[in-house]
């Protein structure tokens, strides 16, 4: 999951290139770290996790305990955070220089801006999609933090978002799992008369918004076209698709939400648990939450399933592909401890652990090579990924893959667009806006 305040990352996306230029002779100038050097096993180990409270949490606290047994000389400190407060305590450990030796990164603009502010250890000597560690991945997982050829992130885990669905609620309300976006729109009506909010949105956060739009985007435009769109040096915004998809997900949001306009008032969270204990029929949701939609007493693996968000009639797009992107950390440039970090990261996805990753409780897909099978993971997660890997090209989420003032565009587009507070075509002309002030 992916709860990100947009004016955090705003501010976050500077500050690695602020926080250097306002150092005089501190970590701009200090030698870069050398991930190839001999592994010195003592000291302090720092790392920087999104894996705080349950179920996550005890990973990365086996992955330490496991290492410190292996190395007696060596001490794990784990910072743990969640989706929500990891973006603050980056912020902070980011402008007061005080980054740990490993840290967490989503991919797109966030870790570009800690590559061009030289806060991210060069990794292509050790990580690259011809050495050893590197082919344990999928070269996908790979490219996505890949920058002007060279390789700096670590994928600890690959994501996608899916529709899921309450099959008993569905045999209920009698209908299918739709194939296409009017059918999806046409089956709330039914799952509404059979008791169930069609649809479980939260927006109090304003990202849930995001990955709907970037998903019916994708459908409605042109590859290349979104890509050039993304950065502003290039970006035109003008391919009529923008205003299809802002309309269709008015119209979701109308027809198949309880909270309808009042959408924005309510948390993430609180439609999570709307289709976990059964009272919404369906949640579009990441792979990385399939294991916990079915952990409590409502609703059972058994009845659980999931489909892609479905293709508009007459898309302009690809509909082949789908929304996510890997997540996984970088080691820090200016670390001491570089190698130890690197080797700490590939026992942390070596194929055992990397099965550990995978399986319930955890629910984490792994990127590395064998690691997702029937066996290791549920079969909702190994079906997600499975799709994911299949799919031609991933729609990274719009909150990352752009600059912050546009990503803060959509943003509150997004938002004043369920409230009704703009037209579709009004969000659009503030993204523009964005966008060319940005240039």
């Amino acid at each position: 999951m992916r709860p990100r305040a947009l004016t955090t990352f705003a501010a976050l996306a500077g500050a690695p290139v602020l926080a250097l230029a306002g150092c005089s002779g501190g970590t701009a100038t200090a030698p870069a770290a050398d991930v190839t050097a001999g592994v010195e096993f003592s000291g302090t180990l720092s790392i920087l996790t999104k894996f705080a409270g349950d179920p996550l949490s005890p990973y990365f606290e086996g992955l330490a305990a496991d290492y410190e047994r292996m190395h007696p000389g060596v001490k794990v400190e784990l910072i743990q955070e969640t989706d929500q407060s990891i973006k603050d305590k980056t912020k902070t450990l980011t402008a007061s220089d005080a980054l740990p030796d490993i840290y967490f990164t989503w991919t797109g603009n966030w870790a570009e801006n800690f590559v061009r502010g030289g806060r991210a250890a060069d990794l292509t000597k050790v990580i690259g999609p011809d050495t050893p560690w590197g082919k344990t991945f999928s070269k996908a997982s790979l490219s996505a933090f890949a920058y002007d050829g060279k390789y700096y992130g670590i994928p600890l885990y690959n994501n996608g978002k899916f529709m899921g669905y309450n099959k008993a609620a569905f045999a209920k309300a009698g209908v299918k799992a739709p194939t296409t976006f009017e059918e999806l729109i046409g089956s709330c009506t039914a799952l509404r008369k059979a008791g169930y909010e069609p649809v479980a949105f939260g927006n109090k956060d304003g990202w849930p918004a995001l990955h709907y739009l970037q998903q019916l985007s994708a459908y409605n435009v042109p590859g290349a076209t979104l890509q050039a769109d993304f950065h502003p040096a290039t970006a035109k915004l003008d391919h009529p698709g923008y205003l299809t998809a802002l309309k269709q997900f008015k119209t979701l949001v109308d027809e198949c939400t309880d909270t309808g306009s009042g959408t924005n008032g309510v948390l993430y969270t609180s439609a999570q648990e709307a289709f976990a204990s059964g009272k919404a029929a369906m949640y579009y949701q990441e792979v990385l939450e399939f294991d916990n939609a079915t952990a409590g007493r409502g609703l059972t693996a058994e009845n659980f399933g999931i489909f892609p968000l479905p293709v508009p009639a007459a898309a302009g797009g690809d509909p082949k592909v789908i929304e996510g992107a890997p997540e996984g950390y970088l080691v820090n440039a200016r670390s001491p401890r570089a190698a130890l970090a690197v080797d700490f990261m590939k026992f942390a996805t070596g194929l055992e652990n990397a099965k550990k990753l995978s399986a319930p409780p955890y629910g984490q897909p792994s990127t590395v090579i064998g690691a997702v099978t029937p066996e290791t993971s549920s079969k909702a997660v190994f079906e997600g990924i499975e799709a994911v890997n299949r799919a031609p090209q991933l729609a990274s989420w719009l909150d990352m893959v752009t600059v912050p003032e546009v990503a803060d565009a959509w943003l509150a587009g997004g938002e004043a667009l369920i409230s009704g507070g703009m037209t579709p075509e009004k969000v659009l002309e503030s993204v523009r806006r964005a966008s060319a002030s940005a240039k």
